[in-house]
């Protein structure tokens, strides 16, 4: 990582903008992947309606990638995937309908599934206003961002062998400690940009272990910077209207995740990247958090989600 990049990483404003997305970027054409990296594979983008997912599902499948959108409601995805075809006409999309906070309905659909899977891209997300659960009683940023990822992940392992697992995190994550005693955010007052905060650290916490459970899957973690997407529209409408003369596009933001899926370059497991680099966890001590508190939210998170202990 050269000096401007870590400058533009630690000060966050212009690193998480459209400013460092196009200095980094400069650097990047002889790290792209081939056009075809990804023909007749087939990959999976969870939450691919509109914004960052959808934008995945388009960098993807213009690899060459058959690309599974999975939606809350198929109905709804019509546009998208309309739209999807006129920018890669060729490409193959097969809408699956699954709302991912629904543990019940992860398992029914994965059930489903028999093809192998190349990558799985955990895109979905949510941030409500106001605490609120899934049809299981888990908080709905946890359950969509966390534990619905875990099972289906879990469920998809024979699927997925060598295949890649990727988390769309967020660099919010970075003012949030790991909430090891209150994962379902019962205690204080509820702010919904806290919990969604608080299940990315959550994300970022767990890829090391993930990664070693899945073994030899590739696991990682990354954040978009700041992009322009119907979610952070809606959800922080104030944040979206002072910075959107720097919020990078969609496509900016899923480059990343797109590169990660696709590229032939050899990649350590289990890490936290962005903007095509590894990134560091933490920036400040007070999020720092023990090996045993990542166990500790290992071990609820994967019992929430109703997956077998391990052996031993």
């Amino acid at each position: 990582m050269s000096v401007l990049d870590t400058l533009l990483d630690r000060t966050v404003l212009p690193g998480y903008s459209k400013l460092g997305y196009r200095l980094r970027s400069r650097r990047w054409p002889g790290n792209d992947p081939a056009r075809d990296a990804l023909r007749g594979k087939t990959v999976m983008v969870t939450g691919a309606r509109s914004g960052l997912g959808k934008a995945t599902a388009s960098g993807l499948a213009g690899l060459g990638a058959t690309v599974r959108l999975v939606v809350r409601d198929a109905g709804k995805a019509a546009d998208a995937v309309a739209d999807l075809r006129g920018e890669v006409p060729d490409a193959r999309f097969v809408v699956d309908e699954c709302d991912i906070s629904d543990l019940d309905a992860v398992r029914r659909y994965a059930g489903q599934l028999t093809e192998p899977i190349h990558a799985l891209i955990h895109n979905a997300g949510v941030m409500p206003p106001k605490r609120t659960e899934s049809p299981q009683g888990h908080e709905l940023t946890l359950a969509t961002h966390v534990l619905g990822p875990l099972l289906l992940t879990e469920l998809l392992k024979p699927l997925l062998t060598n295949g890649r697992v990727i988390f769309v995190a967020s660099g919010g994550m970075y003012t949030q400690q790991l909430p090891t005693d209150d994962p379902e955010y019962r205690h204080g007052t509820y702010r919904g940009a806290t919990a969604y905060a608080r299940s990315k650290r959550i994300q970022v916490a767990l890829t090391p272990l993930l990664a070693t459970d899945l073994a030899p899957t590739f696991v990682a973690t990354m954040h978009p910077g700041w992009s322009t997407t119907p979610g952070l529209t809606t959800s922080l409408p104030l944040f979206t209207k002072l910075t959107r003369p720097l919020l990078r596009t969609p496509t900016e933001g899923a480059d990343t995740t797109v590169w990660l899926a696709a590229t032939t370059h050899p990649l350590p497991t289990g890490r936290f990247w962005h903007d095509r680099d590894i990134r560091p966890t933490h920036y400040l001590n007070r999020t720092r958090e023990s090996a045993a508190d990542r166990r500790k939210i290992w071990a609820y998170c994967r019992t929430a989600a109703g997956i077998q202990p391990e052996a031993g």
